[in-house]
């Protein structure tokens, strides 16, 4: 190791989940590590008391915005990810399921190793870091999914899914519960619904509570607001002797950049900024990058609907993010999401739920749907939505793959390069929005883009830095 202090080990590029991972046991075999992440280091202050706070809310760089949530729009997808120190942790919505059989039995992988068995012991330790434990308590909008269970005579595959949140007594400060006093201090879950702006009472177990922050008491560095543009092989042909990292500031009006060399780097950007930036690595600094790059980019079927009650004494808000799960198939899934009391932003991008083949279909069953109740859509729009919403998140696995590649501006485009292309009109997901409905005496509406352009948006999404 050189004594140079701005060279390391290794280089981590990004602080989502799997820079985390790396930064830990790198720093834990005593490795110099450096982890870099374009997003900002957020306290528990720092977070947004709605997603009305758009700036401390949402990523759009360009108009000045520096939240935890970036949207990326293209033509097959709307990929929802984080930005941020603990990257998507930030901003997910807690649960962490772990695949079922069929899982590992499907895709090009499943032959390669008894995938289920292999992995078990490392879904244990990643439940024990992320402190999971089931959601303890159901409020509204899950009682009324665990009504839907028994309604459709599958109660038993209604659950209380694993969630990274401390639950101790409400709103008490406590010191570390989970790593023998090492970690930082939390406080209890108070049921807010606010996971997904940022926790702000410093329950929810994001990655800067554990991986990260175990991480830094061994040594580990954490550069934030700054994002990789280079990355260059010292002998300028194998990189056996190092690289070159090269990044400049994310949030300033004025780049200022900086070089650091490492021994070796874990590109961990996520599917979007890994596999964008080395896209742009392989045209000049680094060509030997496989020409599969940006394939085999995997997601779900999945619809984003939300169902308004209009019952003004049910409060969707309450609660975990996400506190119940109902398996519909061994395919499928139903989740109830929630945002806190406030939290209204989202009804400008939803507009009454319509179904159809193509855009001028959708748009025709959308005005007959607002005709026939105009005042039910009315209220949506003007109540506190919120509080009388439940956003019903549907997936369902589909064997098909998507590739990513760079267009003349640099940015990425998409294209299917297997099987059918993911899609909202998901016909399972309709007639169970139509029973939700009824339950909570509701109406439906969806993302904007799913009434609009049949785009689906997702979190879920894998690949792309293939080998080959």
């Amino acid at each position: 190791m050189t004594n140079n202090s701005n060279h390391y080990d290794y280089i981590i590029i990004g602080s989502g989940f799997g820079g985390s991972v790396s930064a830990l046991r790198l720093s834990e075999k005593g490795y110099k590590v450096l982890v870099i992440e374009k997003g900002k280091w957020f306290k528990a202050n720092d977070f947004a008391k709605t997603n009305w706070n758009l700036k401390k809310w949402l990523w759009m760089p360009k108009l000045r915005f520096f939240g935890i949530m970036k949207m990326s729009i293209f033509k097959h997808i709307v990929v929802v990810s984080g930005a941020g120190v603990g990257g998507g942790s930030l901003v997910y919505a807690n649960t962490l399921p772990i695949p079922k059989t069929p899982f590992y039995k499907t895709g090009s992988w499943a032959a390669l190793a008894d995938w289920e068995n292999d992995l078990k012991p490392y879904y244990q330790t990643a439940l024990k870091m992320l402190g999971a434990s089931p959601n303890p308590r159901l409020y509204d909008g899950d009682l009324a999914l665990k009504q839907l269970s028994k309604n459709l005579n599958i109660a038993d595959q209604f659950e209380h899914p694993n969630v990274a949140v401390y639950f101790g007594k409400e709103n008490e400060k406590v010191k570390d519960p989970y790593f023998n006093g090492k970690g930082p201090d939390r406080v209890g879950c108070n049921f807010c619904g606010g996971c997904m702006t940022g926790c702000r009472h410093n329950s929810k177990n994001t990655l800067d509570k554990n991986y990260l922050y175990l991480a830094q008491q061994l040594g580990a560095e954490i550069l934030a607001e700054n994002e990789v543009y280079d990355v260059e092989p010292l002998d300028k042909a194998t990189g056996k002797t190092g690289y070159k990292i090269s990044v400049k500031s994310s949030t300033k009006f004025f780049k200022k950049k900086q070089h650091f060399t490492t021994n070796g780097i874990v590109f961990s950007g996520g599917v979007l900024g890994t596999v964008k930036l080395l896209l742009k690595l392989k045209l000049k600094s680094l060509p030997n990058l496989s020409d599969k790059l940006g394939d085999d980019i995997r997601t779900n079927n999945e619809t984003l609907i939300s169902v308004s009650a209009r019952d003004n004494n049910k409060d969707m808000s309450k609660g975990v993010a996400i506190g119940s799960l109902l398996h519909t198939d061994e395919h499928s899934h139903l989740e109830i999401v929630r945002y806190s009391a406030g939290s209204g932003f989202w009804r400008f991008s939803h507009l009454p739920l319509a179904i159809g083949k193509n855009t001028p279909s959708r748009l025709l069953n959308m005005l007959v749907n607002v005709l026939k109740s105009p005042l039910g859509y009315l209220k949506i729009y003007t109540n506190s939505w919120s509080k009388h919403t439940a956003v019903l998140l549907f997936m369902q696995s589909i064997d098909s793959t998507l590739k990513f590649k760079r267009n003349v501006f640099g940015s990425l485009k998409t294209s299917v390069s297997f099987g059918v292309k993911p899609t909202p009109n998901i016909p399972e997901s309709i007639e169970l929005t139509k029973k939700y409905a009824e339950i909570v005496n509701g109406k439906a509406t969806s993302f904007a883009l799913e009434s609009l352009a049949g785009i689906p948006s997702t979190a879920h999404i894998l690949g792309g830095a293939v080998m080959g």
